[in-house]
């Protein structure tokens, strides 16, 4: 969601935590003297998370204070991958995979459910703060489609009914195991296996 940052008041400064700071200096540090910039990935992500999820214009610029970068090059990164969000999102962020295999096994239906169930579409958070949806390509998982990242987390094998089954554990805040959600594990064949079955 690397949408401009003069949609959202922006908070006038930014700092790592004392705990961060430690996880910035140890990131920093694997990187050898001189190419501290290879670090701004981590750190963006960090910031990020700190932050609940988004990215201010304040944080981007501490980072690239701390790696001794241009501003320009930091917020360049920041908006080139979609894995940073330029504004608040809600606290589940709900990435669907709209791409051909998850369309065509029924990424709708789950677009459906989070409409139904939390009463947004694409690029929007729920008014109660919990939930944002974006469409993203794909992630990788095309032989458990349809799927959905929920912040750092797949959920595979899904339908309507358990689409909605998830979002309302996660508003309850009942755990959810990640993974697919139709009984099978990993990838293995949706009706088990069917060859090399036996020891020999």
């Amino acid at each position: 969601m690397t949408e401009s940052t003069t949609q959202v008041e922006q908070p006038a400064a930014f700092a790592f935590s004392a705990g961060n700071q430690k996880r910035v200096k140890a990131i920093v540090g694997k990187f050898p003297k001189g190419r501290q910039a290879s670090a701004v990935l981590p750190l963006l992500d960090l910031a990020q998370r700190q932050q609940g999820g988004w990215l201010p214009q304040a944080a981007i610029e501490h980072v690239a204070g701390l790696l001794e970068m241009p501003r320009i090059r930091v917020f360049e990164v920041a908006t080139f991958y979609t894995m940073f969000n330029l504004q608040p999102v809600g606290k589940f962020l709900l990435q669907l995979c709209g791409t051909t295999p998850c369309w065509l096994c029924g990424s709708d239906d789950l677009k459906a459910a989070i409409g139904d169930e939390c009463g947004i579409g694409v690029g929007e958070t729920s008014a109660d703060g919990l939930y944002t949806l974006v469409e993203v390509e794909c992630l990788g998982a095309c032989v458990n489609a349809p799927m959905i990242q929920i912040n750092d987390d797949y959920y595979e094998d899904l339908d309507k009914a358990s689409m909605t089954k998830i979002l309302k554990a996660l508003k309850a805040g009942t755990p959810v195991a990640p993974g697919p959600q139709a009984g099978r594990t990993s990838s293995e064949p949706a009706g088990g296996a069917t060859t090399l079955k036996g020891s020999g």
